[in-house]
């Protein structure tokens, strides 16, 4: 996917007013307008002019476009970072992006048409408009997802200033988080999105779950994987070993002979549900260090006794 910078498409600074994108996008729109313009790349150019006041004419989008950096280059190949957008409160959009580059809709893919129609569709005075639902993606523990949990979440809207330029505001709220969550679950909280027009109601606002990086456990749907460490002893002869998991510690078999990479399931002790995952187990065998004389000599013992060649499977 490549980097489009719609500041440079509209010729304008990053630190530019809304009167100042509007007025670049009008100059360039009379120049490249399909209707009236001579230029050979009229209609790709007012695409990717439109594009980029889509962007930087509206607030959310702007913000949310900025915390990507300034470090890149238009054309350059480009990956959003992994949640990018946590913690970034944003409203429902109108369907944008009838042929708007892959880039536009990697970011703002998420759009409210319906909402945005129905507020077409109001009109004049005295009419009743729900307020628009609000979005954001929370980034929550690993742990909180076995338990339930209640939590202060911090999110960034953005707001136009007085100067015309884009800045944030912080809310927190307080949110109970219900046990056996999963990767990519609403949480809706109702009235915390957008104030109705008239005296209708407040729109919503949905939380979208992902759960942050976990120094142990990895998430997969419902089922947890972690990495167990065995000892060459148990791994070789086998062993019952403990293994601690957000739920409580288990007693787990490793089977004589077990080999480092391989997995054990241990099932239903993933995340909570009905049905509830598994736990992944990918074992790593661990060496004790040669770091006293006895060890040294309990290592070169086996090296003596053992006709073992670990690399007779890698030779041709």
């Amino acid at each position: 996917m490549e980097f489009k910078d719609y500041y440079r498409t509209l010729g304008v600074e990053r630190g530019a007013t809304a009167e100042e994108i509007k007025k670049a996008f009008r100059r360039l729109a009379r120049k490249y307008h399909p209707d009236v313009s001579k230029e050979t790349d009229a209609e790709q150019r007012m695409q990717e002019i439109n594009e980029a006041h889509a962007v930087l004419s509206d607030p959310e989008k702007r913000a949310a476009y900025d915390r990507l950096g300034s470090g890149h280059r238009s054309g350059e190949d480009f990956r959003p970072p992994p949640d990018w957008d946590a913690g970034f409160e944003f409203s429902a959009h109108e369907g944008f992006g009838n042929g708007f580059s892959d880039f536009f809709s990697q970011l703002f893919g998420r759009t409210g048409a319906d909402d945005f129609r129905a507020r077409q569709a109001g009109g004049g005075r005295g009419f009743r408009v729900r307020g628009r639902d609000h979005h954001a993606k929370v980034l929550l523990e690993v742990e909180d997802a076995f338990h339930g949990a209640t939590r202060q979440i911090s999110l960034r809207a953005p707001k136009i200033d007085d100067e015309g330029r884009v800045t944030m505001e912080t809310r927190t709220l307080k949110v109970r988080i219900p046990a056996g969550v999963r990767e990519g679950r609403i949480i809706r909280l109702a009235g915390q999105g957008a104030p109705g027009r008239g005296d209708a109601p407040a729109g919503d606002l949905l939380l979208e779950v992902h759960f942050a990086p976990h120094a142990r456990y990895r998430v997969d749907g419902r089922d947890l994987c972690v990495d167990l460490p065995v000892a060459p002893w148990e791994a070789a002869l086998g062993a019952v070993v403990p293994v601690d998991l957000p739920g409580g510690t288990l007693k787990v078999r490793v089977p004589a002979g077990a080999q480092g990479g391989g997995t054990l399931k241990v099932r239903g002790k993933g995340i909570p549900g009905n049905p509830p995952g598994d736990a992944i187990l990918k074992l790593r065998v661990v060496l004790p260090p040669a770091d006293t004389d006895q060890a040294r000599e309990l290592y070169a013992a086996m090296a003596r006794e053992l006709a073992f060649d670990p690399r007779r499977f890698s030779r041709s």
